[in-house]
C-alpha cells in the first residue's frame, strides 16, 4: 500500500511538471471547449491539461492494449498468443503492447505539439525544439507505464486503472470550488435530490459491474484403477458488463473526433469547405442528435468489444477437452450456440445499462442547468470499477496473511 501511495505522489509530482513555452490561460480556455481533448486529459491523469511531461498519460499504452486485442481477431497467431499460450503467451502479448506504445506515444506528441502550437498556447518550435519535447513527451509515457506496471507487480491493484482514478479523483476539489462559487441557496432541494441520485446511480453502477449470470457446469466422472474422478458441479460465470468501459471510450472518439476535424476545416479559405464544416459542426452540437447517436454508438460497441474479447467456440472446445458439460446440452458446437444466446441476452442488459450511463451526465445537465451537477460516463464506472478491485485486492491479500 505504501509503495502504491508513493508511486501515485510522483505520478502528481510529474503531471505538475511543463514543458517550456506555455500560454495558461489559452491553455484553460482551449480545453474547457473541447470535450474530445476532455477525454484524453482524463486518461493522461490531468497532466495533458497542465501540458506537463507526461502530458500523454498512459493513453499511448490502452491504445496499444486495444489495437492489439483488435488484432486478435485479425491475425489466428496473435489470438492463440494471447488466449492459448497461458502465462508465457500473455507475457509476451504485453511486450508487443509496450513496444507498441512507443511509436504510438511519438505520432500522438507530434500531433498535440502541432495542434497547440496552432492555436497560439505553446510558441513556434523549431526542429530541434520539436525533437527534444517529442523525446521527453515520449520518455514521459513510457515512465507512466513503467511505474504502473511496477504498482501492479509490487503494490495492491491494477497500476495503469489506479493512474488514471488518481487523475480523476484530482479533479474532484476543482470541481467542488467551482459548485460552491455558484452555489445558491435556493436550489438546496435541487443539491439534495443530486446527493440521492448519485448514491442511487453508484449502487446500480456497482450491481451492474458485480452482476454474473452463472451457467453450470458439470465434470464426467473417470476412473482410473480403483479411483473415481470428476462427477463435481461448478459453474461458468458471465458477466453482465464483459466490455467494461470500452466502449464509451470508443463512442466517444467516434462522436468527438469529427468534431476536431471539422473545427480545423472551418478556417479554410474554401467556400464549400466551409460550407459543410459550419453544417456539420452544427449537427453534431444539437444536443438531441449527439445524446441519441452516443447511446446508438456504446450499445453497438458492447455487442462489437463483447464479440471481439470472448470466444464461445474456445469455451466449448476447453470444458470438451476438459470432460465438461453444461447439463441438457450437446457439447461442441451445441454448447458454443447455447453460450452465445446467453451472452447476447446478457450484453442487452449491459449495452443499455452503458449506454443510459453515457448520456446521464447529458440528462442531468438538461435537467438542473448546472455544469458542475452532472454525475455518470466514463469517469465514473473507471472510479467504481477500480474501487471494487482495490477492495477486492486488498481482501486477497488480508486473506493470505491470515492464513
Amino acid at each position: 500500500m505504501l509503495f502504491v501511495l508513493g508511486a501515485l505522489i510522483l505520478f502528481r509530482i510529474l503531471s505538475h511538471i511543463p514543458v517550456p513555452g506555455i500560454d495558461v490561460s489559452r491553455l484553460q480556455s482551449f480545453f474547457e471547449g473541447n470535450q474530445f481533448l476532455g477525454l484524453l486529459n482524463l486518461f493522461s491523469g490531468g497532466g495533458l491539461s497542465n501540458l506537463s511531461i507526461i502530458m500523454l498519460g498512459v493513453g499511448p499504452y490502452i491504445t496499444a492494449s486495444i489495437i492489439m486485442q483488435l488484432l486478435t481477431i485479425i491475425f489466428p497467431k496473435i489470438k492463440a498468443l494471447y488466449h492459448e499460450e497461458g502465462d508465457a503467451g500473455r507475457r509476451k502479448f504485453a511486450y508487443y503492447s509496450r513496444m507498441l506504445t512507443v511509436p504510438l506515444a511519438i505520432i500522438q506528441g507530434f500531433s498535440f505539439l502541432t495542434l497547440l502550437t496552432r492555436q497560439g498556447i505553446i510558441l513556434p518550435l523549431g526542429a530541434l525544439e520539436m525533437i527534444t519535447n517529442i523525446l521527453i513527451i515520449t520518455a514521459g509515457s513510457v515512465l507512466l507505464m513503467w511505474i504502473g506496471e511496477l504498482m501492479t507487480e509490487y503494490g495492491v491493484g491494477n497500476g495503469t486503472s489506479l493512474i488514471i482514478f488518481a487523475g480523476i479523483v484530482a479533479g474532484i476539489p476543482q470541481s467542488i470550488a467551482q459548485l460552491s462559487i455558484v452555489f445558491d441557496p435556493s436550489q438546496i432541494p435541487l443539491y439534495i435530490a443530486f446527493i440521492v441520485a448519485a448514491v442511487a446511480i453508484i449502487l446500480g453502477v456497482v450491481v451492474i459491474t458485480e452482476a454474473e449470470r452463472p451457467i453450470p457446469i458439470t465434470y464426467a466422472k473417470r476412473v482410473r484403477g480403483a479411483k473415481v474422478y470428476g462427477g463435481i458441479s461448478t459453474y461458468l460465470p458471465l458477466r453482465v458488463n464483459q466490455a467494461g468501459v470500452i466502449p464509451i471510450i470508443f463512442a466517444l472518439s467516434i462522436l468527438l473526433f469529427p468534431q476536431l476535424i471539422f473545427s480545423f476545416l472551418a478556417n479554410v479559405d474554401v467556400a464549400i469547405v466551409k460550407t459543410i464544416s459550419a453544417f456539420a459542426l452544427g449537427v453534431l452540437s444539437n444536443q438531441w442528435f449527439y445524446a441519441v447517436a452516443y447511446f446508438l454508438l456504446v450499445f453497438a460497441f458492447t455487442y462489437f468489444y463483447t464479440a471481439v474479447t470472448f470466444d464461445p467456440h474456445m469455451i466449448s472446445t476447453n470444458l470438451q477437452k476438459s470432460g465438461a458439460f453444461i447439463p441438457g446440452v450437446r457439447p461442441g458446437d451445441p454448447t458454443a450456440e447455447y453460450v452465445t444466446k446467453v451472452l447476447t441476452r446478457l450484453t442487452l442488459v449491459g449495452a443499455l445499462f452503458l449506454g443510459l450511463i453515457a448520456v446521464l451526465p447529458l440528462i442531468m445537465r438538461g435537467i438542473t442547468n448546472i455544469q458542475s451537477l452532472a454525475i455518470g460516463g466514463t469517469a465514473l464506472l473507471i472510479v467504481v470499477s477500480v474501487v471494487i478491485d482495490l477492495i477486492k485486492k486488498i481482501e486477497a491479500q488480508i486473506s493470505v496473511r491470515e492464513y
